[in-house]
């Protein structure tokens, strides 16, 4: 059991049978500080720094007779009381004296490999480094020193990114050494682990309140599902083949029956331009006011009538912002429901690239349930929409004054507050189960409301940081804290700089969409300049067998949603979820289990053909040759249209995916 244990000097925290946290006069492991931030957006893109003044040491240890804790340094100046409810492992640490930064310092084993942070698309195992905690643009690559990242940044808005940029962290982690926390702070953290044998949690407040987990790393991954509450089911007419992204007005209803008619296996529709469009330096943006724009869709309600008679749903996009040169930015602002400037009642608008937009303020209720109904309601869902992309929800500046709290703290609640506006208004229509929405902003509480991930905006490319593989990464480090189904932008999405599609990256990344819960293309930011799906007439039969493989797979998906909503377990696993004892299974991140049943390790490198998998505990059969394979590491032959996939002989699926080798 989870027990902190008082003594004369200090404590112990114990969890999973040892010490990971011990505060003595000579391992001080809790400090507090003062801080003065500076903070920094461009167009999404965030720097922080900190001028922070650290106090004495807290060497002094004070047990008063309930065993509440209280550590003081000796001149008096800062002092912390601890406080530990044992039937909810929650421990809470308060600053007395005025101190607004909070670190503790976490023990690890030498062997500890610990996980999580959020939606990480770099790197699965945090080890070796430091990850703030903000939610943001992750970038253009990702990667400071290349072309393409420092390309994106030369413009002074660091539009590049590193490793740590991402739509989504969460201050929750897990440890290989049988135990996880879970802060229930929303300011900025860093999760720094990159001293040897130490994780520090730097907690940008004077109060820190942390749930703590044991267990297999399963176990954690379940409990911490537990702890946002059952995941939503995806939709049943998802699961039937690929949503097509396409953006070309009325001509992407003649471009979808063209791939129906070769064959394709259809589900949804999605054009995101439902709204209309605005073209920009950065490429085809989409015009925000949400609601139909008659021009770019000029009979659009009997379109989606007639496609639903077909089976196929009609798919488009919100975020929760209001350009101001649309119709519902007036609206919204006469009746006060967008932030505003610090010294004025001005609505405060932010630049997202050529044009400006209004911040719906969501910790105004009025707002919220105008937005929900108003907008989703009545011109999305009642419009006769069955989906759509709930982007954004990284933006909030901290410069800005809110109806209620405090930007800095409302920040990486952002993305929280916009799933729940969704969230509410697709249960104010009965329709929870039967809508398919995605978000890829997020924090701690997201898992409660959104059903769905995507990765975000990859590059079009096999880069390390930002192509194709970043998206197995962010589906197995999202899935370790509560969120069951993740997908991605089949083709990526960014195209800067001359980067374009080649045919070999689409045909790539439709065998990796084909074992996703959801299959969904897109046309990317500059689709003129880009291969698409149905350019070539090979890349249209590449999409037809892959659309057909994901409509295959459907009753092995309709059981691991069920599996989700039961256990809480992610459709998209790492492999030590079903491997523990095996180390080696600990920093893989290019290959996953589907289900227990299904072993993918798609190919996310320029130019292979082949690759190198990892089989753990058992014998696994290659999926299109029927070969049976010892554990262990293995070359693979995988020729484009053939990634290496192995599935359990004694799986009660195994006749489902044998036929997919048909």
């Amino acid at each position: 059991m989870v027990q902190l244990t008082p003594c004369d000097e200090g404590f112990d925290l114990h969890a999973a049978g040892r010490i990971i946290l011990r505060h003595r006069p000579d391992n001080v492991s809790i400090s507090v500080a003062c801080g003065d931030p500076d903070v920094v957006m461009v167009r999404g893109n965030f720097r922080l720094s900190d001028r922070s003044v650290a106090s004495a040491p807290l060497l002094l240890c004070e047990v008063d007779a309930q065993g509440c804790l209280a550590l003081s340094s000796v001149d008096g100046a800062a002092k912390v009381a601890l406080d530990y409810a044992a039937d909810a492992s929650r421990l809470t640490i308060t600053a007395l004296s005025p101190h607004d930064r909070i670190a503790l310092d976490f023990t690890l084993a030498p062997d500890d490999v610990l996980w999580g942070g959020g939606e990480q698309m770099s790197y699965l195992a945090l080890n070796g480094r430091n990850f703030p905690v903000w939610t943001s643009e992750p970038g253009v690559g990702r990667e400071p020193g290349t072309p393409l990242t420092d390309q994106a940044s030369a413009d002074g808005s660091f539009a590049g990114g590193d490793y740590w940029t991402t739509n989504y962290p969460e201050p929750t982690v897990l440890c290989s050494g049988g135990w996880a926390l879970s802060l229930g702070n929303a300011e900025y953290v860093e999760l720094d682990a990159s001293a040897p044998g130490r994780l520090r949690v730097h907690v940008w407040s004077g109060m820190v309140t942390m749930d703590l987990f044991e267990g297999v790393p399963a176990d954690l991954t379940r409990q911490l599902g537990a702890r946002f509450g059952p995941r939503q089911a995806l939709p049943e007419w998802a699961l039937g083949g690929a949503v097509v992204g396409l953006k070309q007005g009325e001509a992407s209803f003649d471009r979808l029956d063209a791939l129906i008619e070769a064959g394709a296996a259809v589900s949804g529709l999605w054009c995101e331009d439902w709204v209309g469009i605005r073209e920009t330096s950065f490429g085809r943006r989409l015009f925000w006011d949400w609601q139909w724009n008659a021009d770019r869709y000029p009979d659009l309600p009997a379109r989606i009538a007639a496609l639903k008679a077909r089976g196929v749903r009609f798919l488009g996009y919100v975020n929760p912002y209001l350009a101001v040169d649309g119709p519902l930015y007036p609206e919204a602002a006469a009746q006060g429901y967008f932030a505003q400037e610090l010294d004025s009642d001005a609505p405060y608008l932010v630049d997202f690239g050529e044009f400006h937009a209004g911040v719906v303020d969501f910790t105004n209720p009025a707002a919220a349930d105008w937005f929900a109904e108003e907008v989703i309601g009545k011109r999305m869902l009642d419009f006769g929409l069955d989906g759509w992309m709930a982007d954004f929800g990284e933006y909030l500046p901290t410069d800005l004054r809110l109806f209620d709290g405090d930007p800095m703290q409302e920040h990486n609640r952002w993305p929280v507050r916009w799933a729940e506006v969704n969230a509410r208004a697709v249960a104010s229509r009965g329709r929870t189960g039967d809508v398919l929405w995605f978000m890829r902003a997020g924090h701690t509480g997201v898992q409660a409301h959104c059903p769905l991930l995507w990765a975000g905006d990859q590059s079009v490319d096999f880069s390390r940081h930002d192509g194709i593989g970043t998206v197995i990464t962010a589906a197995l480090s999202s899935g370790l804290v509560g969120n069951a189904f993740s997908h991605s932008d089949v083709g990526g999405y960014t195209s800067l700089f001359g980067n374009v599609r080649t045919d070999e990256l689409i045909l790539r990344w439709y065998e990796l969409g084909a074992f996703s819960p959801v299959m969904r293309t897109h046309e990317g930011n500059r689709p003129d300049d880009n291969l698409q799906i149905d350019s070539t007439p090979a890349l249209v039969a590449g999409f037809v067998r892959w659309s057909r493989v994901h409509a295959h797979l459907a009753p092995y998906v309709r059981h691991l949603v069920a599996e989700a909503q039961a256990t809480g377990l992610p459709a998209q696993r790492a492999l030590f979820l079903h491997y523990p004892q095996d180390a080696a299974t600990f920093t893989i991140q290019d290959q996953y289990l589907y289900g227990a049943d299904l072993m993918v390790a798609p190919v996310i490198e320029a130019g292979a053909s082949m690759r190198e998998v990892y089989l753990p505990g058992e014998s696994w059969r290659h999926l299109w040759s029927g070969q049976d394979y010892a554990p262990g590491w293995h070359n693979i032959a995988a020729p484009i249209g053939q990634p290496p996939v192995f599935y359990r002989p004694g799986s009660a699926f195994a006749d489902l995916f044998k036929g997919l080798a048909a």
